[in-house]
């Protein structure tokens, strides 16, 4: 079974000032997060790349693409692919407002990819570790499952996936008994407590279930994705300037019709990110541990 991973690596990073935090590097050799998530797809068995970018930082995105990734995914029959989020991308018969700045937001994302996603597919962000479990726990779903109406979720607990350095942006979801999403919810201005999270007067457990953004679709979702960005403009509201087409948003829509059912597959390995400047020192330091604990070799891809 052919199965890629979509790598959404076009975002701005607003919070992250100067620079590129998606090429942000973090390993004993200059590796960028991504890196380490390209490893350990190669190593559940993905056998194609979707790399999501903006064209601004195509240089020096395939620079560095170019140094390590490009060779082990040669040798190993590995596609990549490139594709671009650009904001003038939309549906026919909408025009951008004046003024935008950036791209539509991780919906348009995804659907920028259209055009090369025939296979079932995982999606990640760019700038976020999320442990080899939950790699091989999603492209073993996705690889046995043939239901268009199931696709399936990595379930985060929140006190794993914060900051010390300022607040987050988290799907929070609510999983039924059996294991299946029942709402998710974008919440933005997560922090952290002594007890868990809050964001504004809303207080999360620690355990509460988060998503990172970490999805296994079929193929079919493109055509959802598209129906939906269409009605996201006839919809946009009285903030054109800063709306945003979120896919998690639109998973919860089709939650709410009965169109689609996510299994939530649980995940208990610890998020690196780099949402802040500050939070750099924490990843570089959280990736020099695995290495000396052996979850990574110094070569990165030596051991694949």
């Amino acid at each position: 079974m052919d199965t890629a991973l979509l790598i959404m690596a076009a975002g701005i990073g607003s919070r992250f000032g100067q620079g590129i935090k998606q090429l942000a590097g973090v390993g004993p050799n200059g590796e960028i997060i991504m890196e380490f998530s390209i490893h350990d797809a190669i190593e559940a068995g993905f056998n194609k790349i979707v790399f999501v970018i903006r064209k601004e930082i195509e240089e020096d995105f395939l620079e560095i693409i170019n140094k390590r990734v490009k060779k082990v995914c040669d040798e190993k029959g590995i596609k990549l692919e490139y594709v671009f989020q650009e904001m003038d991308a939309i549906p026919e018969g909408y025009s951008v407002p004046e003024g935008r700045g950036k791209p539509w937001g991780t919906g348009q994302a995804v659907l920028a990819a259209k055009d090369v996603i025939s296979e079932p597919f995982m999606v990640i962000n760019a700038d976020d570790y999320y442990g080899k479990e939950a790699f091989r726990s999603i492209h073993d779903f996705i690889a046995e499952n043939e239901d268009d109406g199931v696709c399936c979720m990595a379930g985060f607990i929140i006190k794993n996936t914060l900051s010390d350095h300022g607040t987050v942006t988290r799907g929070v979801c609510k999983v039924s008994e059996d294991g299946y999403l029942t709402d998710i919810v974008e919440t933005s201005d997560i922090e952290k407590t002594a007890t868990g999270a809050k964001a504004g007067d809303k207080e999360f457990d620690e355990n509460t279930n988060v998503s990172m953004n970490m999805w296994g679709f079929r193929p079919c979702l493109m055509d959802s994705l598209d129906a939906g960005f269409r009605d996201f403009f006839e919809n946009i509201g009285d903030n054109p300037l800063k709306a945003e087409y979120l896919l998690p948003s639109h998973v919860g829509d089709l939650l709410k019709n009965g169109s689609l059912k996510v299994k939530v597959l649980p995940t208990h390995d610890k998020w690196l990110g780099i949402t802040y400047q500050e939070d750099k020192p924490l990843v570089i330091d959280g990736f020099k541990k695995m290495l000396a604990d052996g979850v990574y070799q110094a070569d990165l891809f030596s051991d694949l």
